[in-house]
C-alpha cells in the first residue's frame, strides 16, 4: 500500500512542529515538499493545520479509545485521521484506508495498522461531542489565561485557535491603503493594516511584486507605529529578523538600524528591504555584547519569547512550550531591555513588546523595568493610537492585547512604550 503523498508531506510536517524542528511554514519549504503539486501541498498544509488546531479535542477522543500511548509516530497518524474524519469532511473509508497505508509505508508503524484501523473506524461510527473552547488549549496553559484574564476571556482567546486567520498586509504607503484595499479585495483596519481573506501564493498578489506591502499580523503592525517616528530619526530595531518592524520604520523616514543575532534570518529582511526599495543598516550580532556607541531616538524590543500570543498561525506553539520554557525566556528579555534602554538618547522613546500571553513577559517585564530604571518614564498608549484595539489598553497605559479583541482575530501581544528623561 502507498500512501498518499499529500498525507505524507502533513505527517511530515506535524512531525516536525512537534519535535520543536521547524514551524509549518518554514518546513513547507523543504525540497520534497515544494516539489508537491499545488492541490496536494494545499492538503497537506490544510491537514496539518487542522491536526494541530484541533490536536487537544483530537486526543482526548483517541485517548478513550487508546488502552496505553501508542509510538509518536503511529499516534500523529491516529491524529492526521481524527483531523480527516471530524473537521475535513473527508469520506471515512478514505481518512481510514489512508491512515492505514501510511502505516504500512513505515517499518516501525506497520505492526500498528490494525490499530489504526480499528480506532479511526471507531470514531468514524461514535463522533465526539462538540469540543469545548478550553478543550483546545493544554490544561496547564488555559489554566494560566484563565487565572490572568478569567474565565470568560479565556475561553474567548481559546476558541480562536480552531480559526484559520485572515492575511494581514502593512502597505509601504499609508496613503496607498485604500488604492491596494481595492486591487486585493482586502478590508482596511485601524491602524492602516490590511486584510484579505482567502489563500494562494502571496507573490501572485497585485503589489506584492512592486513591493508595495509585506505581510504583517494587525497586533504586530501596532508597536512600530507607537514610536511616532519622525522622518530621519535614528532608529533601533533589536532583535529586528523577520523584518516587517524595520520596514515599517524606514518607511515612516527613519534611519534605521536593524540589528539581530541571526545572520540567516537577516537575510529575509535584506530580500524585502531590496523588494519594497527601503534602506535600512542591517547588523548581525549579540544585542547585548554590540559594541556601536550609537544612541537612538526611538528603539523597538520585540524580545524572544514563548511566542503563545500566535497560534492562530502557528499551533503548534502551544504543544511545544514547556512551564520552564517561560521562566528562562523572561530572564532573557530583562537583559535585553536593559540593553534596549542603553540605547536610548536622552528624551528618546522606548517601546518593547513580546507575542506572547504570558504576565511573566509582559507585564512583569514592564513592572521591574520601572523599579530598575527610574530614568525611564511609563508614556501611556491612548485607544486607537497605532491601531491599538480600545479593549486592549489596560489601567496601567500598556497595551495587553488578547485574540478575540478585534473581530476576525488578531495575534495577542503586550505593548508598552517608556520615554528617557532628558
Amino acid at each position: 500500500m502507498k500512501p498518499d503523498p499529500a498525507r505524507a508531506a502533513a505527517f511530515d510536517l506535524v512531525t516536525a512542529a512537534l519535535a520543536r524542528r521547524a514551524g509549518l511554514e518554514a518546513a513547507l519549504e523543504a525540497p520534497h515538499l515544494a516539489a508537491l503539486a499545488p492541490q496536494d501541498r494545499s492538503f497537506a498544509r490544510a491537514l496539518a493545520m487542522t491536526t494541530l488546531r484541533r490536536l487537544g479535542p483530537i486526543d482526548a477522543a483517541l485517548g478513550a479509545r487508546l488502552a496505553r500511548p501508542p509510538p509518536d509516530r503511529v499516534r500523529t497518524i491516529l491524529r492526521l485521521g481524527a483531523a480527516q474524519l471530524f473537521f475535513l469532511e473527508v469520506p471515512d473509508y478514505a481518512a481510514v484506508d489512508a491512515s492505514v497505508a501510511l502505516a504500512d509505508s513505515e517499518r516501525t508503524s506497520r505492526p500498528f495498522k490494525g490499530l489504526v484501523n480499528a480506532v479511526l473506524r471507531s470514531l468514524a461510527r461514535e463522533r465526539p461531542p462538540p469540543a469545548d473552547p478550553a478543550d483546545l488549549a493544554p490544561a496547564w496553559l488555559y489554566a494560566r489565561w484563565r487565572a490572568a484574564y478569567g474565565e470568560p476571556a479565556a475561553r474567548a482567546v481559546a476558541a480562536r485557535i480552531a480559526e484559520e486567520p485572515a492575511a494581514d498586509l502593512t502597505p509601504r504607503d499609508p496613503a496607498d491603503v485604500l488604492a491596494l484595499a481595492e486591487a486585493l479585495e482586502a478590508e482596511p483596519l485601524a491602524g492602516g493594516s490590511l486584510r484579505k481573506a482567502g489563500r494562494g501564493r502571496i507573490e501572485d498578489w497585485p503589489g506584492f511584486a512592486e513591493g508595495r506591502w509585506w505581510v504583517q499580523d494587525a497586533a504586530a503592525a501596532i508597536p512600530a507605529r507607537l514610536l511616532v517616528i519622525a522622518p530621519g530619526q535614528a532608529a533601533l530595531d533589536m532583535c529586528a529578523a523577520p523584518g516587517g518592524k524595520a520596514l515599517q520604520l524606514a518607511a515612516a523616514g527613519a534611519r534605521v538600524v536593524a540589528l539581530d543575532r541571526s545572520s540567516a534570518r537577516l537575510k529575509r529582511l535584506q530580500e524585502s528591504l531590496a523588494r519594497t526599495g527601503l534602506e535600512a543598516e542591517v547588523v548581525a550580532a549579540e544585542a547585548e555584547a554590540w559594541a556601536d556607541p550609537r544612541r537612538f531616538a526611538a528603539v523597538l524590543l520585540d524580545a524572544p519569547c514563548s511566542s503563545t500570543g500566535t497560534f492562530r498561525r502557528n499551533p503548534d506553539v502551544l504543544w511545544t512550550l514547556r512551564p520552564g520554557d517561560i521562566a528562562r525566556l523572561a530572564a532573557v528579555q530583562a537583559r535585553l531591555l536593559d540593553a534596549a534602554a542603553e540605547r536610548a538618547a536622552p528624551g528618546g522613546r522606548l517601546v518593547y513588546c513580546v507575542c506572547s500571553l504570558e504576565t511573566e513577559e509582559g507585564e512583569g517585564q514592564a513592572r521591574a523595568f520601572l523599579r530598575r530604571r527610574p530614568d525611564f518614564k511609563l508614556e501611556p498608549i491612548a485607544a486607537g493610537e497605532g491601531g491599538a484595539p480600545a479593549a486592549s489598553v489596560a489601567p496601567e497605559g500598556w497595551l495587553r492585547i488578547l485574540p478575540h479583541h478585534l473581530e476576525g482575530g488578531l495575534d495577542g501581544f503586550f505593548v508598552v512604550r517608556f520615554r528617557r528623561d532628558d
